[in-house]
Formats: structure tokens, C-alpha cells, sequence
């Protein structure tokens, strides 16, 4: 147990490492930066189109840190890459290769992220250029290529910290580098709260009340992310695999929530489109700017349709019923009662449809909920649903990975021993 022990404290120190360093990188502003006025900018509630990537980047856009565009760019890159390889066979093909498939995925992935970056760097720079009271010290173009290096730097940076820790630490990188950027600002959610409280605002009771409704909306999405439907498969020889005291059935599991994440982020990123565009050329009179206002009813009303539409959208990317259904007939298992082939690919295709509905409903929510609630109730939350759906999936995966390490590594020393007890 002393080996278990110590390979994973050596992977969770080296994790904590790396994400310290990121959370210092995000205090570190790109040159050329008047502090002074981009706070005046963000206090004025005019840097809105940027609300999103600041929660992920922990406030690094606030402060436009060599952080600011976080990891997003990467993000970005590989759900195209996902949706490329649904549109074209050749991509698709590098998924069976094994390794060598998934190596070159990767590096079209970084390649793209790096182009993504530059293109997104550049939108920084001309948002924060065309501001109101220009947020850079002078107007040289010197400025174009310090912010254009140093945000690209800072998130191909990022990136390798993210693989870094997938390979040699604990947890998905990529997903840990989100989780502590949108974790570091409940502490300061939580000093709200309390001075909100003990300036009169709101009494104890609504402060405990307060907590009670936010602790069950994370047990909600908790059980609703861990809830999953499970299909019977039967194998073949049933009767020679009872006769060996195996089970002859298994079980296919679906969740109900089968896009995860990526459905409110797509929806949130349309909706900022219009405030981007106009933000970027510098009119403050686009009328679907104007209009979509965060917490109105057609910004809501929008967001729930486009969290359905995506949900549709990316379930049938990160599911494939028709890929299952030959898998399962290529190893001669077969649903229960269900014929193998077209008939197993139409039944999944129905299973898979009314658990979308069911997970678009419950994301929409999940999503909805918060944004009346500080809009419309004023109530101090800093991160969305979408933030508290991104926490859960990252906390849920890291417990598993944990225990999935510990029972790997303990095995592994059980083997060791038995194995020198036979020599012995």
C-alpha cells in the first residue's frame, strides 16, 4: 500500500503544481494593458461578451493576463475535430488506427488550436482597441503583436499543462485547468453572501436558505449525472456460460444526459455573437445586441432552443446507434428481444432520442434557473449553470480516476507479492 500511496500523492503534487502556476499566469498581464480603464470596462458591465471565457479563466480576462483566452481555443478545436470525423470518412478511419490515429488527431488538434487562438487574439485586441476610453497605453500597432504572442503563448502554455497532467498527473488536465478557474471565484460568491447578510440585505434565514437550495441543486445535477439507463445485452451460449457460474447477460449503460456540457456552452457562445460583432466593430446600436440582454425573455427563450437543438446536434455525434449496433452483432451479442442489425440501430436511435429530450430538459434548468435568479432576484452568483455542470462532471471524474488508480496500483501489488511467493 506504501507504493500506492506514494505514486499517487507524487501524481497529485505534481497536478497541484501545475495548476498553481496557471493561477499565477492569470495575474500576469500582456503588455501595453491600462489596468485602470479595463476595470472601468468591467465595472460598467461593458465587457459582457467576454462574461463566459472570464468565468473559465478564473478572472484572467478581467485582469487580460496572458491567460485570458484560457483553454477554450483547445476546447473549441477538438469539437471540430469530433464534428470533422462525423463528416468525413478519412478522419474517422485515424480513430480505428489505435494510438497512432489518436496521436495525429491530437496534432491537428493543436495546430487548430493555435490558428483558433490567433484569430480569437485578434478579436480581443480590436474589442479592446474600439473601447471607450482605450484600454491600451497608446494607439502603435506594437501592441497588436504583444497581445496577438502573448495570449497564443499563454494558451498553447495551457495546453501542455492540461496533457501534462492527463499523462503524468491525476484527472483530465484540460478539465481540471476549467474546474479551478471557475472554482476560484467562490470564495469571493461567498463574501458576498455574507456582507449582503450583515449589511441587511438579506436576512439569516434567507442566507441558510440560500445554501440550502444551492447544496440541492448540486445534489440534483450529482444524481441526474450519475443516473444512466441500462440495456440488457445477451450473449451467446448462454447455457455453456451458466454451466460455468458466469452471468450470460450484461448491460449496455446509456446516461440520461448523453451530450454533457457542450449543448450550454455552443448555446452561450451563439448568443454572444451579436455583442461580439458589434463590440468588435465598435457600434453600440446593433439591435440584437440590444435585445438579447442576459436574464431578458428572449435571451432565455433563445437559450433554452438552442440547448435543445444542440443537444440533439452532439448526442448523435458522441453516439452513433448504427456503430453499436454492428459492434454488438460483430461479437455476436444482441439486444433483448431485439433482432441484431437495422432493427438493434432503430431501437437505439428511439432510446437514445427520448433520453436526449429528457437530458435537454434537465440541462435547460439546470442552465435557465440560474440566470433568472441573478437577473431578475439578484441573487450574488458569479457562475451559471454551465459553471455548476462543468464543476460536478470534473469532481465526479476525478473521484473516479482516484479509485480507478488505487485499485489499479493495488492490484497490480497483490500480483507482485504472489509472485514472489511462488518462487519463494
Amino acid at each position: 500500500m506504501s507504493e500506492v500511496g506514494s505514486d499517487l500523492k507524487r501524481r497529485v503534487f505534481f497536478t497541484i503544481f501545475l495548476l498553481l502556476i496557471y493561477r499565477f499566469g492569470t495575474f500576469v498581464p500582456i503588455p501595453g494593458i491600462n489596468v485602470e480603464v479595463l476595470k472601468e470596462i468591467f465595472a460598467s458591465g461593458k465587457a459582457d461578451i467576454f462574461g463566459m471565457i472570464n468565468l473559465f479563466s478564473g478572472g484572467a480576462v478581467e485582469r487580460m493576463s496572458i491567460f485570458a483566452l484560457n483553454i477554450m481555443p483547445y476546447i473549441t478545436a477538438s469539437i471540430i475535430m469530433q464534428l470533422l470525423s462525423s463528416m468525413y470518412p478519412s478522419i474517422a478511419e485515424l480513430k480505428k488506427e489505435g494510438e497512432i490515429g489518436r496521436s495525429r488527431i491530437n496534432q491537428y488538434t493543436r495546430y487548430l488550436t493555435i490558428i483558433l487562438a490567433f484569430f480569437q487574439s485578434l478579436g480581443v485586441y480590436y474589442a479592446l482597441a474600439n473601447a471607450e476610453g482605450g484600454v491600451f497605453i497608446s494607439d502603435s500597432k506594437i501592441f497588436l503583436y504583444t497581445t496577438t504572442v502573448s495570449l497564443v503563448g499563454g494558451t498553447v502554455m495551457l495546453m501542455w499543462f492540461g496533457e501534462r497532467i492527463t499523462t503524468s498527473g491525476i484527472g483530465n488536465g484540460i478539465s481540471l485547468i476549467i474546474f479551478v478557474g471557475i472554482v476560484s471565484s467562490l470564495p469571493s460568491t461567498i463574501v458576498q453572501v455574507f456582507d449582503l447578510s450583515r449589511t441587511g440585505v438579506y436576512s439569516w434565514l434567507m442566507l441558510i436558505l440560500f445554501f440550502a437550495v444551492f447544496a440541492g441543486f448540486f445534489l440534483f445535477i450529482c444524481f441526474a449525472e450519475k443516473t444512466i439507463k441500462r440495456i440488457k445485452i445477451q450473449y451467446p451460449n448462454a447455457s455453456m456460460i451458466k454451466s460455468m457460474g458466469m452471468s450470460d447477460s450484461s448491460f449496455l449503460p446509456l446516461k440520461i444526459n448523453v451530450s454533457g456540457v457542450i449543448p450550454p456552452i455552443f448555446a452561450s457562445s451563439v448568443l454572444m455573437f451579436p455583442s461580439a460583432f458589434a463590440q468588435i466593430a465598435g457600434s453600440d446600436s446593433n439591435f440584437f445586441a440590444s435585445s438579447l440582454v442576459r436574464g431578458g425573455s428572449l435571451y432565455l427563450t433563445l437559450f433554452a432552443l438552442l440547448i435543445l437543438f444542440f443537444s440533439y446536434f452532439y448526442s448523435s455525434i458522441v453516439f452513433n446507434s448504427e456503430d453499436v449496433a454492428n459492434n454488438l452483432k460483430k461479437s455476436n451479442c444482441f439486444i433483448l428481444g431485439i433482432r441484431p442489425g437495422a432493427n438493434t440501430t432503430e431501437y437505439l436511435n428511439k432510446i437514445i432520442s427520448r433520453l436526449t429530450l429528457i437530458g435537454a430538459i434537465y440541462l435547460i434548468f439546470i442552465c435557465v434557473t440560474p440566470e433568472i435568479l441573478v437577473t431578475r432576484y439578484s441573487v450574488p452568483l458569479t457562475f451559471g449553470g454551465t459553471g455548476v455542470l462543468i464543476m460536478v462532471n470534473v469532481v465526479l471524474d476525478l473521484i473516479n480516476q482516484v479509485q480507478s488508480h488505487m485499485f489499479s496500483a493495488k492490484y497490480n501489488t497483490q500480483n507482485k507479492r504472489r509472485r514472489v511467493k511462488i518462487r519463494a
